[in-house]
Formats: C-alpha cells, structure tokens, sequence
C-alpha cells in the first residue's frame, strides 16, 4: 500500500511467477496488476486484479479501508487481469456499485455470475466522491470495446486502464517512471504488441486527456509516471501515429540450415560500413517474437531474409509476417533476401503478405541466394542496401 495523491492510495500486486502474459509475451521480470483506492466520502476501488494474486490484493485492500466499505468499484478495462476480483468482491460488499461505460456493464455477465448494481457513465460524466470528482473518457479499442480512461480533478490523477502500461513486476521496474530508456523497452514491447493495431483509438484517446492537467498517469500495469511523463507522451504519439522512433535498419531473417543466416548478418555489416546510424538483427527462429515486432515498429526500415519451404515461405517468417499483418504494420520500406537450393518461392510470399499492409514500400531488387553465399552475390547485396538506405 503506497499513497499516489491525497486520499488516493496503491493496493496492486505484482506478479512474479506468470511466464506468459496475455498466454503468449514472456515476461521475465513479472507483471504488475495496478489496483488503486480513493479514500473520500465517498470510497472507490479503481479495477480489482488477476485472480491468480487475489488473496494479496485482499489483504491490500483490506488494510488500506482500515474498516471502511467501499461504496464504488470502477471498472476501466473488463480483461480477466483486472476484473478477476469483482465476483470476490461483489461476496464481500454485496452493496457495492460497480461504475462503468455502458459497454462494459453489458459485458460484466460475461465474467461474473452474481447480481450487481451498475452506473453506466457516458463521455464527459464524473463521479463524485466528495474532494475528488472523477471524469470519464471513452477509450474505446484501447485494446477492448468497452475501456473508459477516468481523470481526477482533485490530483490531476488519469487513470488510464492499459494505455501507458508496461511489462515488469513494479519490484523489479521501480514504483515510479525513472528514465526514458528504462520505461522504453518494455513499453514499448508492450504497447505493440497489445495495442498496435489501435493506433487510431490511441491518437483519439490522446487528444481527449492531453489537454487536462495532467499530474500523473496511473496505467493498470507498470510504474506510475509523473516527472518526465512527456517523454513517455511523446512516445505514445509517435508509435500510435505508426511514427520512427529510431533511424536506422531492422534486419530479421529466418534460416533452416544457416545460409540465410549468413546472408543476413553479412547485410547487417555492410549496412553499418555504409554509415547506418542503427542495425538491430534478430533470428525469427530463436528470439522472442514480440521483440521482434517491437523492432520492425521501431525502425523505419527493415530487410527480410528468409528461406523457401515447401514451396512457399519459412514458417517462422510467415508468422512474424501475419502477426505483422494483424498489428497493422505501416508506413515503411522492406528490402527481401530469399534463399531456395531448387525452387526459390519466399521472396513471391513475402511480398504477397507485405502487400495486403498499408504503405509499404519494397525497394531494390529482391536478392536470389542458392543455398549459401557466394563472392558473386556481393554486388547484389551491396545494392540491396543501398536501396534500403536511400
């Protein structure tokens, strides 16, 4: 339990023996479910948490009502990471009233088994509790349909469900935003791979709370920001307007027996002997996928390398490709290096995919290596990426 603002206290969990968020991000240090709690006249819980730390939040909650009963539960985000308590809850404060969007109420049946008495809030309606007074702001898409962002007038306190979250158990991460850098990594990991499709609802939201006077930003996972919180705003601006956040080069490939995984770290160098100001290279086979997604977001720029299979494309490309498919990837240029002994087919797949993306742009001439490199396909790689660095 930690205070945040006047009467508005932490009673979040961290996480630390989840190995997959969401079934699918690993998380090596944890995750943080954030729960808050406005102690006024009028008393709110702000989300509950996962129900796999939902003794912890108890005992938090608990200690932090010294013997209060809430009057309200403010459901932000209806994902089972933040509404796993509410049935709990509804046993132990069967009078409590669960404040909302209409969307959401509509939705809670879909989690919760128990009768409730519910407070749909429309854009723009605020809740008072007595000094503090929280105004709501439909979030839509801001992953789910049914988010609503609520801001409070008494602090400057935006409580803003998943947007501005980060991976981290806060015990590893800090309590509080510290540098740019710090929060960036795992941020930005996050933020595509949950909510890059929604760039649009994103710059929506952003232009409803931007203009409050924001103090501090609460998000339902990772640290709260309060001093340098404009960089992380600069920062959601940039990647939710699919902006470049850093010049330089992403290469990623995908190699069955090594060829292609030397083509590709050969490209990587002569891209940096070129004067690249960047080059970030993953192995699609081995390294974490969200990671490399968060690089092809990242960088303007990207090379694909790839290797032909079964007459089409290697799985571990295809899949990086469709996830990018479904993240609405945008606004970039793709250079293609594909490897086939007999039959090479991965450069017509790739861009087929990249095809179906807005504004992408294939450069150069697509590279044909047989099966390993050879002195002879040197000319054609130092092409390449001078096409890609045009």
């Amino acid at each position: 339990m930690k205070e945040i603002a006047s009467k508005t206290v932490y009673i979040g969990v961290d996480d630390l023996d989840l190995d997959l968020f969401e079934g699918q991000y690993i998380v090596p240090e944890g995750i943080s479910y954030n729960s808050y709690l406005i102690l006024d006249e009028k008393v709110a819980i702000m989300d509950t948490v996962d129900a796999r730390k939902g003794e912890e939040w108890l005992a938090n909650l608990s200690e932090a009502l010294g013997g209060r009963r809430p009057d309200y539960l403010v459901v932000h985000h209806l994902e089972p990471d933040h509404s796993g308590m509410i049935e709990k809850l509804l046993e132990l404060y069967p009078e409590i009233k669960i404040v909302g969007g209409a969307k959401a109420l509509q939705m809670l049946p879909q989690f919760i088994d128990k009768p409730f008495e519910g407070i749909a809030m429309k854009e723009g309606e605020s809740l008072e509790l007595g000094e503090h007074s929280l105004s709501f702001f439909g979030a839509a898409m801001v992953h789910w349909p049914e988010v609503m962002v609520s801001f409070d007038k008494a602090t400057g306190v935006l409580f803003a469900a998943d947007a501005f979250g980060k991976f981290g158990a806060l015990s590893k991460c800090g309590f509080y935003y510290k540098d740019d850098d710090d929060w960036a990594c795992e941020a930005r990991r996050y933020y595509f791979n949950i909510c890059g499709k929604y760039g649009v609802p994103v710059q929506n939201l952003l232009k409803k709370v931007l203009a409050l006077p924001i103090e501090k930003i609460a998000p339902l996972h990772g640290p709260i920001l309060a001093e340098g919180k404009e960089e992380c705003i600069a920062l959601y601006q940039t990647w939710s307007s699919y902006g470049v956040e850093t010049e330089g080069v992403f290469v990623a490939y995908a190699s069955i027996h090594g060829g292609t995984a030397e083509v590709a770290e050969h490209l990587a160098e002569i891209l940096k002997a070129k004067g690249c100001p960047k080059v970030a290279v993953s192995d699609l086979c081995r390294d974490d996928m969200a990671e490399a997604v968060e690089d092809a977001f990242r960088y303007g720029r990207m090379v694909l390398a790839a290797a032909s299979y079964d007459g089409g494309l290697f799985t571990p490309a295809y899949n990086f490709l469709h996830t990018l498919q479904m993240k609405a990837w945008q606004k970039r240029k793709v250079a293609l290096i594909e490897n086939g002994s007999w039959a090479p087919s991965a450069a017509k797949v790739m861009k087929e995919m990249l095809g179906t993306m807005k504004e992408i742009d294939i450069v150069g001439e697509s590279v044909t290596i047989r099966s390993r490199m050879r002195a002879s396909d040197e000319a054609a790689l130092e092409a390449l990426a001078d096409a890609i660095l045009q």
